[in-house]
């Protein structure tokens, strides 16, 4: 098991995610109330879900609230601190820090949470799905509530990653045994194919609009 640093390693993704909730909070101008909503359910969201299926007990912020102290402290952070943070420079510099955000959040979360689940007795393959919802699902709550396009349907190659990461690290967890070793290289191959598609413009293949219907007869 990864023990402590595993823990840290789950608030660091935990902080990182809320900054991507709090910094869509700060493009659509939202109230400190919207800034903690949207920073706590991105930052503990796919958590949350990964919990509720393994149903091994109280979901992890119940019974340790240090996971939502994290959320909202980040969220306030950001609201208070506005006039000093490097977001001000504008909207595209915004949407870049949330992106890379993103993919460091998305890395951390795809081996957390494919450690939990083999931690909690899954088997591999599932250990890899509920990796990938940790990894994801917060980020889809957050477009869902601002009614933004998720990452499920925009092509982009986001959900491939986390789940090459969980893959990457449950393999190797069970070929190695070490977990910390297995930790790095998934977060590793998550954020490193994240990144690529990134920094290449790589999205994955969509479905090709209907023809338009033939005009009238």
């Amino acid at each position: 098991m990864l023990g402590t640093i595993g823990a840290w390693l789950d608030w660091i993704g935990v902080a990182v995610f809320a900054l991507t909730g709090a910094l869509v909070a700060a493009r659509r101008q939202a109230d400190p109330i919207g800034f903690a909503i949207l920073a706590t359910t991105t930052g503990i969201g796919g958590g949350t879900l990964r919990d509720l299926l393994l149903g091994a007990g109280p979901v992890f912020w119940i019974t340790d609230p240090v996971d939502l102290l994290i959320c909202v402290g980040v969220a306030m952070v950001v609201f208070f601190g506005h006039p000093t943070f490097p977001i001000r420079a504008g909207d595209g510099r915004r949407r870049r820090v949330i992106v890379w955000a993103d993919a460091v959040g998305m890395a951390l979360f795809a081996v957390t949470g494919a450690e939990k689940a083999l931690g909690a007795g899954a088997p591999a393959v599932s250990a890899i799905v509920l990796g990938t919802m940790t990894a994801t699902f917060g980020g889809i709550i957050r477009d869902v509530i601002i009614g933004q396009v998720t990452l499920i349907v925009s092509g982009e190659i986001y959900i491939t990653a986390a789940a090459f990461g969980a893959t990457v690290y449950v393999l190797a967890r069970l070929t190695f045994g070490d977990a910390l070793l297995a930790a790095c290289l998934g977060a590793g191959a998550a954020f490193g194919l994240r990144a690529l598609a990134i920094g290449l413009g790589w999205s994955l293949p969509r479905f090709p609009p209907s023809p338009p219907d033939p005009p009238p007869a």
